[in-house]
């Protein structure tokens, strides 16, 4: 039996984890440079982002509380967009952290060098020596991790808040009337750098499994991390742009001692450092903590070695994948120069936070077993916000930043491919969502298909010297498919005579022409469906054929299935050009003399049925009193898959007027249409063919009807691309 994680997080952990894994970098480093950008509008630029992390923040608490597991933002995407993009996640996303939670432990560099006066190869070493005690902080235990961030947010927090109430009095209104100088772009522009200043507020869903009473708790630590995080940023900015120069800011690796400085001298200059310090330390602290659950998440789904998931007998906590995490931690802070890379990795949180919000939408208009206890207001217009917004912020990371993300994203498709994908076998939900909305709107075209009237024509072609049983064969399928649509059928002979006769010299009627004439009146005669006969002349068959359907615009069109037979006499090898250059349903007819049709089976290909294929045999089973059987050959699939089919069995069956039966058949399961129990068998041929239809009539012995319909039933190549893949 796997074991479980502890749940000993309570609200206190989660609100410290989030504010520490927050208030790092983005205050104490970052302002510097998005001054240069922005000038005064920083501020604004640190509540907008605060505000774009907002959809995001409500989409991770959502989920956490449906989905309480160890691994976070891995898990949603991975159950919500399928393992693919979960492994480029989860693979991401632990980097991103690493690199992240590195930055924060190099990023005190310029505060140690101010207070100590130290070599940087000292602080290379003393980065290294506090990365290796918040990973043995880390293996011993989750309650210890959250007992350590809340003593480090605590102090940090009361030396900012002293920073606040100290500097608020000296600020300088005057120093904002320039805000706006550097216009939207560069606010925005800045809103982008600042953006990561908030990427780890989310990071607590990542050990969401040790979270004690998660549907309360996660949301609130969560909203309210960022709501203070927020106030607290833009008040800390206030008055660090409004007690010291911005040229001072700007080019200081230091801009908060710059403006203790200003306002609360020496004490307040040592209190920054010691926050500073603390407060890199705690994003660390959090980026380990969260980003080691990543490979541990991973592993518990075969995405990753499965050692990864083994959880210490002693402290109870994932060991293997900390350590993993730290050793990355370790080497990242040794020899890579790590603020470039914390920006590929913030563009890739950017891009990260987009999949969120689509995994959100995904698991909710899919079938999936989906229940939070929490549920995002004002979805899913915030979730979209989140997705517009989010690509918009990915322009502004440069493009150094966006190809190092997409690196990483091939990277993590590389993996699945070579590891997961031999070991797993599931989807997310986005390919049960897109299914569902696949079914549906072709349940909506078969709805007008079988509803369809005004004025139906089905128009039978055949050639001159067809015999009685033909002509009656492709005359009673036309009138069953009228019917219903109080249609009508035309029966068009066609005369091919040699170029080198005179067309107007062969408009005399024959004795074969008056007897198709009388033959065709003696068929009427029997049916309840009104026919028109009528003949046509011509030197070339195929084109004749083609301009009377573009003239008349039939509904359906009408001939005989027969390679080396009718088929053969009327159209020679030309078929396929009469059906490619004729825009209506056409129906083939093989009519192997079948006394009466009491099952008809309709096989799909690829996808849901074809409307036309529908119609087809709801007005040819109502004309016998057949029952119809809808059979859909699954050859791999989930449960999820395999219910959202039979689902749309049920809908389409309520659409027909006959009884409805339907049959998912696995591989090596007997097909309907291979036993007695089928009469007729209606296939449909389209663009991606490949002769599957003519190879599926040809080994039966029962009657078939081929179905081709009009190109605006049949989808583009990608939503056929998209058929094949999720139908």
């Amino acid at each position: 039996m796997p074991k479980k994680l502890e749940q000993d997080l309570g609200l206190p952990s989660v609100l410290a984890i989030s504010i520490g894994a927050m208030i790092g970098s983005g205050i104490f480093i970052l302002p510097a440079l998005a001054v240069k950008t922005a000038g005064s509008g920083v501020v604004i630029a640190y509540v907008l982002a605060g505000l774009l992390v907002v959809p995001a923040a409500l989409s991770k608490s959502e989920m956490a509380t449906a989905m309480p597991q160890a691994g976070g933002t891995y898990i949603y995407i991975e159950r919500g967009m399928g393992p693919l993009l979960g492994t480029v996640a989860g693979i991401g996303t632990w980097f991103a952290l690493s690199f992240k939670g590195g930055l924060a432990l190099v990023g005190g560099v310029p505060y140690l060098l101010w207070a100590f006066d130290v070599p940087n190869i000292v602080t290379t070493a003393v980065a290294l020596g506090l990365a290796t005690v918040l990973v043995l902080v880390n293996l011993i235990g989750a309650k210890q991790t959250g007992r350590l961030q809340i003593a480090i947010v605590g102090v940090m927090l009361a030396v900012l808040s002293w920073f606040v109430v100290g500097g608020v009095p000296a600020v300088d209104g005057g120093a904002f009337s320039t805000a706006f100088d550097s216009g939207a772009g560069g606010i925005f522009a800045a809103t982008g750098l600042v953006f990561v200043s908030y990427a780890g507020v989310t990071k607590v869903t990542s050990v969401a499994e040790e979270i004690e009473n998660p549907e309360r708790n996660i949301p609130l630590g969560i909203l309210g991390s960022l709501a203070f995080t927020t106030l607290l940023y833009a008040l800390i900015v206030v008055v660090m742009l409004g007690v010291a120069d911005l040229d001072a800011i700007a080019g200081s690796a230091t801009p908060m001692i710059v403006a203790a400085r200003e306002t609360l001298g020496t004490a307040g200059v040592a209190g920054v450092v010691i926050a500073a310090i603390l407060a890199l330390v705690s994003t660390a602290n959090a980026g380990l903590l969260s980003s080691s659950r990543y490979p541990f998440a991973m592993s518990r789904d075969d995405l990753a070695p499965p050692s990864l998931a083994e959880i210490s007998d002693r402290f109870g906590t994932p060991s293997r994948s900390i350590l993993l995490t730290g050793a990355v931690l370790l080497v990242l802070i040794a020899f890579v120069p790590i603020l470039e890379i914390a920006k590929l990795a913030s563009a890739f949180q950017i891009l990260v936070f987009v999949l969120v919000n689509l995994a959100v939408i995904s698991f909710r208009r899919s079938g999936v077993d989906y229940e939070p206890t929490f549920r995002s207001p004002l979805y899913p217009w915030m979730q979209l916000f989140g997705v517009v917004t989010g690509l918009a912020l990915l322009t502004q990371m440069g493009l150094v930043a966006i190809v190092g993300a997409v690196v990483i994203t091939l990277g993590g498709v590389a993996w699945f491919y070579y590891y997961g994908r031999p070991r797993v076998d599931r989807e997310g939900a986005a390919a049960d969502a897109v299914r569902r909305e696949v079914g549906r709107k072709a349940v909506d075209r078969t709805r007008d298909a079988v509803a369809q009237t005004d004025d139906y024509e089905a128009l039978v072609a055949i050639p001159e010297g067809s015999n009685r049983r033909t002509e009656a064969g492709l005359l009673s399928v036309a009138a069953d498919l009228a019917r219903p649509h109080d249609g009508h059928v035309s029966v068009v002979q066609f005369d091919e005579v040699a170029d080198q006769v005179p067309l107007a010299a062969a408009t005399e009627k024959s004795p074969t022409d008056i007897e198709f004439e009388d033959r065709t009146d003696e068929l009427a005669a029997d049916g309840d469906v009104p026919v028109r006969a009528s003949e046509i002349v011509s030197h070339d068959t195929c084109r004749a054929l083609a301009n009377y359907v573009g003239e008349t615009a039939p509904d359906v069109l009408v001939l005989e299935r027969e390679p080396d037979g009718l088929q053969s006499r009327l159209f020679g090898s030309d078929v396929e050009w009469i059906l490619e250059h004729t825009d209506c349903d056409a129906v083939l007819v093989e009519d192997r003399n079948v006394d009466a049709i009491d099952g008809v089976t309709v096989v799909t290909d690829d996808g849901p049925y074809d409307p036309s294929k529908i119609a087809v045999a709801d007005a040819i089973a109502s004309a016998h009193d057949a029952a119809i059987t809808l059979e859909f050959p699954l050859d791999a699939g989930t449960d999820d898959r395999r219910a959202t089919i039979e689902r749309y069995h049920d809908e389409v069956a309520d659409l027909v007027s006959v009884p409805v039966s339907t049959n998912v058949v696995a591989p090596g399961e007997p097909t309907a249409f291979e036993g007695d129990e089928t009469d007729l068998l209606i296939v449909g041929s389209g663009p991606d063919d490949d002769g599957l239809a003519d190879g599926l009539v040809d080994g039966v012995d029962s009657s078939a009807l081929v179905v081709r319909p009009r190109s605006d039933e049949v989808p583009g190549r990608l939503g056929r691309a998209i058929q094949r893949r999720l139908f």
